[in-house]
């Protein structure tokens, strides 16, 4: 049974404009991808219907109709193919959901690399099709280190990027990006946006933590507010032994922190896990997903 991974998706950094007429804000984002210690798995099979199970410790509540991004996504291409076809999918749940690292878009996009090849089906196509599914949904059908850009539409993949050892958390609280972004909105944020012109090469993990020391993630501070947790998470994190850089990713509530060396990485997420017992963590190295 074909099967690939849906990895989760970290914002290094995210940097938000005005609210638009269409109620989407512009963008500018540098994303890496999570390795198998933070990822979902689709499967599919030929069917002669479109069919979806779900299962996995993270698979509780999640609806199996056109709500789930999955489905949303294969009924997409279905009809942009043009032909009645049939998949078998299964989506095997592992993240959390309503984190900030792209759970629903990662398994989107998964889903549509696998429909691509078993319906044989133009790459632009597919492309074509990931756009409109939201914002994440282009940059996870590659998982490949990439600066987002416009609505999430504009994916610049970053090349020859080091691998960045890094520890995920989540406290286990949904932090919508609606209301996230509402907020937003009513604090009259954004209005010195611009887009980075490119993204510097770096050598060494090190040299890539001391440049997005300099960044942010303009939703960080109005997700606090909405959730308190989210403070806590990353005090936390800034605490853990070796932590060059925490910060949340996305819209939140995930927060990340990054070290110079994996056995640091591997080390904080055994210390903050064994503290918050309670907390989703998940030690990994964030970059391109094979």
């Amino acid at each position: 049974m074909p099967t690939t991974l849906a990895p989760a998706k970290v914002n290094l950094f995210l940097h938000v404009g005005e609210v638009q007429a269409n109620g989407r804000h512009p963008l500018d984002s540098l994303v890496m991808f999570a390795g198998p210690e933070a990822a979902d798995r689709v499967s599919v099979e030929t069917a002669d219907k479109l069919t979806l199970n779900v299962t996995g410790p993270r698979s509780a509540g999640l609806e199996i109709d056109e709500r789930n991004l999955v489905l949303r996504a294969a009924n997409a291409l279905l009809e942009a193919s043009g032909k009645m076809r049939g998949a078998a999918l299964t989506l095997d749940k592992h993240l959390p959901v309503a984190a900030g690292i792209g759970g629903g878009s990662a398994d989107a996009g998964a889903t549509l690399r696998l429909l691509r090849d078993l319906w044989s089906l133009d790459a632009d196509l597919v492309q074509q099709v990931a756009v409109p599914l939201g914002g994440d949904v282009p940059v996870a059908l590659t998982r490949r280190t990439a600066l987002m850009q416009g609505e999430g539409e504009r994916v610049l993949v970053q090349e020859e990027m080091p691998t960045l050892p890094a520890v995920l958390v989540n406290p286990g609280v949904d932090c919508p990006t609606g209301a996230v972004f509402k907020a937003f909105d009513a604090a009259g944020a954004g209005a010195g946006f611009s887009e980075l012109a490119r993204i510097p090469r770096f050598e060494t993990a090190t040299t890539m933590i001391d440049w997005l020391e300099s960044q942010r993630n303009d939703l960080e501070p109005v997700a606090i507010d909405l959730v308190p947790v989210i403070g806590k998470v990353l005090a936390a994190m800034s605490e853990l032994p070796q932590a060059r850089l925490a910060r949340m990713s996305g819209s939140g509530a995930t927060c990340f922190a990054l070290f110079d060396t994996r056995d640091a990485a591997d080390v904080a997420a055994e210390d903050i896990a064994a503290t918050y017992p309670d907390w989703w963590v998940r030690a990994t190295g964030l970059g391109d997903t094979a």
